[in-house]
């Protein structure tokens, strides 16, 4: 017998005077899986966490949770009912209220005793004992933010949704926190939808990656497939800077001043196309070695751990980018590119 979903969206729309934010989303989460929903603003994720939890109500298609309608065509439970956690992206805590005080706000329904024990033990595990009785503007935003998450989830929610919980942290924390906080829901086997705007965040923290566009939900699939398989030039877009070759579409292949490589199954002989290619899948190599692409470097941008490259390459209008973890040496200005057929995508021409 299959598991019954923890969450399943059926079809879901919405529509805001006369534009459709949400149109026809269907997504079946199972329990302990954390999905993060991802797209350019206002592509809809916000809204679609907001029906979920109940502020906002779908104006076709049913949500249900563990099985049951929570919402549709005849059905509304109220947000208060549904055992959903939410994590907001200023964790909204109550500035009067003491860090036990805040986690303790969600457990009214509890005798006192039992209250007070539930919320000790989801203080100790976002590592906050020591600081349960101070208040939230004493604290760090790292700190706030396992506030926030203590408060979401004393309650023991089946379904904790979190929008954008880190991009009040700055970079370095940001990481530590989220991994932190990951590490925290699968402990717990929670079953969580996080909204990100960031790309790397989205296929770094969820089993699974939603990416959305204009209301629809146009790829799901792991990090890496997503990544590695985009279903479109939107979704290629999304997740990395490629460089952008045109060329013409020969016998099943890409011809392309660059170089030739195997097109998708759907461009027609003689169609104009553009070559997606990664700046990772471009190696430098020197003048002299076979490669059979010359270059001329014209730019160095050193971003820590990765260098990046331009290089101007005879018969394109823009400089290839290269990203690579090796430097290359600070004489080096002609060049041949080696590329990496395989990671070599194309598209039509829009």
């Amino acid at each position: 017998m299959s598991e019954i979903a923890a969450l399943q969206l059926n079809s879901i729309g919405k529509r805001f005077g006369d534009v459709d934010v949400l149109d026809d989303i269907g997504l079946t989460v199972v329990p302990g899986e954390i999905i993060c929903l991802v797209g350019r603003s206002g592509c809809g994720k916000s809204t679609l966490l907001r029906i979920i939890a109940g502020v906002e109500t779908p104006d076709v298609g049913a949500v249900m949770m563990n099985g049951r309608e929570i919402a549709g065509p005849t059905t509304f439970m109220e947000p208060e009912k549904r055992r959903i956690g939410f994590v907001f992206q200023d964790y909204a805590l109550f500035p009067h209220l003491t860090v036990e005080q805040n986690v303790l706000f969600g457990l009214k329904g509890l005798p006192r005793a039992e209250a007070k024990a539930q919320a000790a033990d989801m203080i100790q595990h976002v590592r906050l004992a020591e600081l349960a009785k101070r208040y939230p503007h004493t604290l760090s935003g790292g700190e706030q933010q396992r506030v926030a998450l203590a408060r979401a989830l004393a309650p023991k929610p089946d379904i904790l949704l979190m929008d954008e919980p880190f991009s009040n942290l700055d970079r370095g924390l940001r990481d530590s926190v989220r991994e932190e906080t990951l590490r925290l829901l699968r402990d717990l086997k929670t079953t969580a939808i996080m909204v990100t705007h960031d790309p790397e965040e989205a296929l770094s923290a969820g089993d699974r990656v939603v990416l959305m566009q204009n209301g629809r939900v146009v790829q799901t699939g792991t990090g890496y497939e997503v990544h590695d398989h985009p279903v479109s030039r939107y979704a290629a877009d999304f997740f990395c800077a490629f460089n952008k070759v045109e060329g013409t579409v020969r016998n099943g292949h890409l011809e392309t001043p660059v170089g030739t490589f195997a097109s998708r199954g759907d461009l027609r002989e003689g169609a104009r196309a553009l070559a997606y290619i990664r700046p990772s899948a471009i190696t430098l190599c020197a003048a002299e070695s076979d490669a059979n692409i010359a270059g001329r470097i014209t730019d160095r941008v050193f971003m820590g751990e990765i260098e990046q490259v331009s290089v101007r390459v005879a018969g394109l209008d823009q400089d290839l980018r290269v990203r690579s973890m090796r430097r290359s040496a600070p004489e080096l200005t002609d060049v041949r590119l080696s590329i990496v057929p395989d990671n070599v995508l194309t598209f039509t021409i829009d």
